[in-house]
């Protein structure tokens, strides 16, 4: 009889499961918050068409318009200085309207801003089409990774939040294009089809994003919780996540539990900037000087640089023909596509964090690479094949370095580390970092290649990056697979983040060993006691 009930528990331990030690199966992609993701980030695609074809466009509105290098200059970058304007105000305008909204509103300001630039007729006129251009810009920089990543489960989180880059390249590739479709129509006809198409996906952008839902965290600031279960419910990977999530959002932002709360306006803005600027715990100094940093250094580097002054790079490298120049240009476009898909499908496989080096390591090759090329050719008595192949190569590489993990880990660390009453706020502070950053590159590049030697300047790009490399070595943690509200515990002893990550983890370990033990315990206890009955 004994032998028989030792039997039965033994039996019964075999057959029945023990959920502690399951591994957890891996969830599936979230279609539904693929889609939102998809559409808002679609904006991005805005600004990549007017860097792209500016690119091109540039060498025949100075041949119509008779501009000097330096207007030449400010007219490339002064679309980053002006999106300062769309980036500072889109955190409150997000705050205020939703974040829906406000990519509607990025979309008809850039809409009117090339219909501008399409029909100037002078220089002036020309400038005003960038200023309203660039405030669309700075908009639709700022409010697309912020919604991506507060729809985003936190399984795919870095994959969706890099479709911000991915439409960002797309639209850079479709500026190569136009530039290269329109090249043959007449010089004063050609440049103004090139920067007036750009307001034709403005249109499309604008009705699509109709259809995406508000974001869950917007709305419990809103005291709007029915509706932000409604909408975490169809974008989380499980109920169980979706419950979670807003527990996790309802206690970050101190809301209550009701369906419908009245959340008074100027409870929302008021000691966000006190709290971000004035008096920063040690964990927002951290995170604020990591999410500006990260801004900083992707342009720092150079890149626009490379993406806008392609043409003028290629033809120091001794390619001389527009048309050769516009084609090469196009190559650059393509790689830097294809390595941002590559890119997308990695960020919550292996990390952000090795991303970043390994892409800035490479930039770093590049860049030494490229200058080593262009001084070599510059004092050069003849052309030297090897010379422009190298060039050729390392713009390629840059490029390619860069997509994979320095453009999109920028926009996906920087959306996803501040706590969620500073997010917008802080994101438009990184964005804005990226701006004037990027305007000081774009305008300044023919005046410090004139000063130092094309070669020079790029051999200066790769000093920024050495320093870019130790920075984010130094004060970076990786952030994959972490909730948006667990993020901030891991921001804050800035270069002892590792003990502090070991710790927290230790801490977790610890209590799933607990878990599983009591799990363990609850179903033998179970088990025996059925095997007596």
């Amino acid at each position: 009889m004994a032998e028989r009930k030792q039997s039965a528990v033994s039996s019964g331990q075999t057959h029945l499961p023990i959920p502690a030690f399951d591994p957890p199966p891996k969830p599936k992609r979230n279609k539904y918050a693929m889609a939102c993701s998809f559409l808002a980030s679609m904006t991005s695609i805005l600004l990549g068409y007017d860097i792209g074809v500016m690119s091109g466009a540039i060498i025949y509105i100075q041949k119509d318009l008779q501009i000097t290098d330096v207007q030449k200059e400010v007219i490339m970058g002064i679309l980053n200085v002006y999106s300062l304007l769309g980036s500072a105000a889109a955190g409150r305008t997000s705050d205020w309207i939703g974040r829906r909204y406000t990519i509607v509103f990025a979309g008809a300001i850039f809409f009117a801003g090339a219909l501008l630039m399409g029909f100037a007729t002078n220089y002036a006129f020309l400038m005003v089409g960038r200023f309203v251009a660039g405030i669309g810009v700075g908009y639709a920089l700022m409010i697309a990774p912020v919604y991506t990543a507060e729809v985003a489960p936190a399984s795919s989180r870095g994959f969706l939040t890099s479709f911000a880059e991915v439409f960002i390249n797309f639209g850079i590739l479709l500026g190569y294009v136009s530039n290269f479709a329109f090249s043959k129509l007449p010089t004063s006809l050609g440049w103004r089809f090139m920067l007036g198409i750009g307001a034709v996906p403005s249109i499309f952008l604008a009705l699509g994003v109709l259809a995406m839902p508000e974001s869950p965290r917007w709305l419990v600031m809103q005291g709007r919780l029915g509706e932000a279960k409604r909408v975490l419910d169809r974008t989380s990977d499980s109920l169980e996540e979706s419950k979670l999530r807003l527990s996790d959002i309802k206690e970050a932002a101190d809301n209550c539990d009701d369906d419908i709360v009245s959340v008074p306006k100027q409870h929302q803005a008021r000691g966000v900037w006190r709290d971000l600027l004035f008096r920063p715990t040690p964990a927002v100094r951290h995170i604020l000087m990591c999410a500006v940093g990260i801004h900083f250094f992707q342009q720092a580097s150079g890149i626009d640089s490379v993406v806008l002054y392609s043409p003028e790079i290629f033809q120091k490298a001794g390619i001389t023909n527009d048309t050769d120049k516009l084609l090469a240009t196009m190559a650059v476009g393509f790689t830097k596509t294809m390595f941002i898909l590559v890119a997308t499908f990695l960020l919550d496989k292996i990390g952000r964090r090795p991303l970043l080096l390994s892409s800035v390591a490479g930039m770093i090759l590049s860049l030494v690479g490229l200058g080593i090329g262009l001084t070599i050719i510059e004092h050069a008595d003849q052309k030297l094949i090897w010379a422009v192949a190298l060039c050729m190569t390392t713009v390629l590489s840059y490029v390619a370095f860069f997509s994979i993990g320095m453009g999109p880990v920028t926009w996906v660390y920087s959306s996803e580390i501040f706590p969620l009453r500073l997010r917008a706020q802080g994101c438009s502070m990184g964005v804005a970092a990226n701006r004037v950053t990027s305007g000081v590159i774009s305008m300044t590049f023919i005046s410090l290649y004139k000063a130092i030697s094309i070669g020079g300047a790029f051999f200066l790009y790769a000093g920024i990056a050495i320093i870019a490399w130790v920075f984010f070595y130094t004060l970076y943690p990786e952030t994959q697979g972490k909730t948006l509200e667990e993020m901030e515990t891991f921001f804050g002893t800035f270069f002892k983040w590792r003990s502090t990550m070991r710790a927290l983890e230790e801490k977790k370990a610890e209590s799933n060993g607990q878990l599983q033990l009591t799990t363990t315990t609850t179903t033998t206890t179970t088990t025996t006691n059925q095997s007596q009955n």
